[in-house]
């Protein structure tokens, strides 16, 4: 198999999980730097709103960093779309297809189901409740917890920090409970 074939293909947990881990102590020894996404929406924010709010008002140029961190994250995706595409469809386990059928969720050959995530999905109860009402929990979430996902249990738990311990099982539970007792409701309306 030749180099590019091996890229194309999706990699197992035991080599992207280490490579994610390794940025944690080389974004420490390049430069005392914490692994995080969702702190540079602060500070792009930061940047762009001129306004007098005090949550705003620090030095954001010392962070700017994690603005290209975050562009780099986004180009690296749109490459990896784009490039790296294999042509076949999203492999969905059987089991997750059948139970997605009950709920009339059959086009998932994106990376999103498209039944659920489009734009004329956005105007119904359903959707609104997904992408709105989701999207706003999501940030709240993460502002609330001091962080993201990300943040908390890749940067937070290999510092040996007790609040990314708690973040990161709230975040868990959280993410079982939505699961198995929310999403079921919401994708019967």
């Amino acid at each position: 198999m030749q180099i590019w074939e091996w890229i194309k293909q999706p990699w197992p947990w035991y080599v992207a999980g280490p490579l994610i881990g390794l940025v944690v102590p080389l974004l420490l020894i390049m430069g005392n730097k914490t692994f995080g996404v969702s702190s540079s929406l602060r500070h792009l924010c930061a940047a762009c709103i001129p306004a007098n709010i005090p949550f705003f008002k620090y030095n954001w140029r010392k962070e700017s960093w994690n603005l290209f961190f975050v562009a780099g994250i986004v180009l690296g995706a749109m490459l990896a779309a784009g490039l790296l595409n294999n042509g076949e469809p999203i492999a969905v386990n059987p089991q997750l297809k059948d139970e997605l059928q009950q709920y009339n969720i059959q086009n998932y050959s994106s990376l999103v189901p498209l039944d659920l995530f489009n734009w004329p999905s956005l105007f119904t109860i359903r959707g609104f409740i997904l992408m709105v009402i989701g999207g706003f929990l999501v940030g709240f979430g993460t502002r609330y917890a001091g962080g993201c996902t990300s943040g908390h249990a890749i940067m937070g738990l290999s510092n040996l920090q007790w609040p990314s311990l708690v973040a990161t099982c709230c975040f868990m539970i959280g993410g079982f409970v939505t699961a198995n007792l929310v999403i079921p409701v919401v994708l019967n309306l």
